[in-house]
């Protein structure tokens, strides 16, 4: 890749990375494209440059967040319970990428309040892969549901709340010994 090239994934991979956060912390319609343009420290005409509209920029940060699930997870990821070691490992896997980004609880929690094309493009695009492969560590398919969520939130809740965590608990969710800690307790429930 020449080096102008370079510079424009660079600065489009920035202009993802603000808007990760800016919608994670005002949700879709709470943001704008000119505080993300900001937050990048970049023109709003580079944010038009790289994405035609506001919901094409945020596509690209979930699809961002969940190429970085996926590079965590790895591509041998069973979370089965005849391979509860693996799941164990996958599930540790998702704490520590949950506590390297709090916006994805937040990024997620925005988008799953509401039904529309966000929502259904999540669905559609990224999460029934994610839901099937943890649906095997329930016995039954009514028990599927309970566990995703349950993973969901255990995984990411923690560090989602990370203030409230420090003055309710006195434990910092930054800490590696507490995400290790964390990961460890959230593997153990869900694959012991």
């Amino acid at each position: 890749m020449n080096s102008r090239a370079a510079q424009r994934e660079q600065t489009r991979t920035r202009i993802i990375e603000a808007a990760i956060d800016v919608f994670a912390e005002h949700g879709f319609e709470g943001s704008s494209t000119r505080h993300i343009a900001a937050r990048a420290d970049t023109s709003q005409g580079l944010v038009s440059y790289h994405f035609e509209t506001k919901f094409d920029l945020w596509q690209a940060a979930a699809d961002y967040l969940f190429t970085d699930l996926a590079d965590a997870l790895g591509s041998e990821t069973d979370l089965t319970p005849q391979a509860p070691a693996v799941a164990r490992e996958a599930i540790r896997a998702f704490v520590r990428l949950n506590a390297r980004r709090p916006a994805l609880f937040h990024f997620m929690t925005d988008a799953g309040r509401h039904d529309d094309e966000r929502m259904h493009y999540l669905v559609d695009t990224h999460l029934r892969r994610w839901f099937a492969n943890v649906a095997n560590l329930s016995e039954d398919d009514t028990g599927a549901a309970h566990i995703y969520y349950a993973l969901a939130g255990a995984s990411s809740l923690l560090f989602g709340v990370a203030a409230e965590c420090r003055t309710l608990t006195g434990l910092d969710p930054t800490d590696p010994d507490v995400i290790e800690r964390h990961a460890e307790v959230v593997a153990q429930l869900f694959a012991p």
